[in-house]
């Protein structure tokens, strides 16, 4: 069953369908989140959170875009408001680090230093202004592409383009910093 025939069930009534909105897009949810914050509390939080705005923001979803769209715009505001609530970064100590799939190409010191250059790549990011970490992130590693980036974070292409590119010259600096 395609998205806009579950959302148009869900508001006909049919609220058992939310479950596989639910289902289709928790993942992708957290896996956002987690690059966003990185901690599982806040994932799990987050995603619970998520879930309940969508809920009540189903009325108000046009059709104009995906609902996946929707779902990641909701998820970027869910995030900076708690983030914002905390006025805080994820330092590298808290930063939960995923199981790192280990390289048959890298030796044990190789794997470590790899880790290492990471948790300071997360913590960097985690220093960004919420909208250019928020780009970068959905630039980098959601594979975004600039429209889709303006229509999530429902800006120009040009504020789009401005906060990848202060946020990579931001991160640069940041990095620098960090050696």
């Amino acid at each position: 069953m395609e998205d806009k025939e579950i959302v148009e069930r869900i508001l006909a009534g049919d609220t058992e369908q939310y479950a596989e909105i639910v289902r289709r897009y928790q993942q992708i949810v957290a896996n956002l989140t987690y690059k966003l914050c990185g901690t599982r509390l806040e994932i799990e939080e987050v995603t619970q959170q998520v879930f309940v705005e969508l809920y009540t923001a189903l009325p108000r979803f046009r059709f104009d875009s995906k609902l996946s769209s929707f779902i990641y715009r909701i998820t970027v505001n869910v995030v900076c408001k708690m983030m914002n609530k905390s006025k805080r970064f994820v330092s590298s100590d808290e930063w939960e680090t995923p199981p790192e799939q280990v390289s048959g190409d890298r030796n044990a010191e190789q794997q470590i230093i790899h880790n290492e250059q990471m948790a300071a790549l997360r913590t960097a990011i985690g220093r960004l202004k919420d909208e250019q970490r928020t780009a970068l992130v959905l630039y980098t590693f959601e594979d975004f592409s600039y429209n889709e980036i303006a229509e999530v974070m429902q800006c120009s292409l040009a504020k789009v383009e401005s906060l990848i590119f202060r946020a990579k010259k931001n991160l640069a600096k940041v990095m620098r910093n960090e050696e």
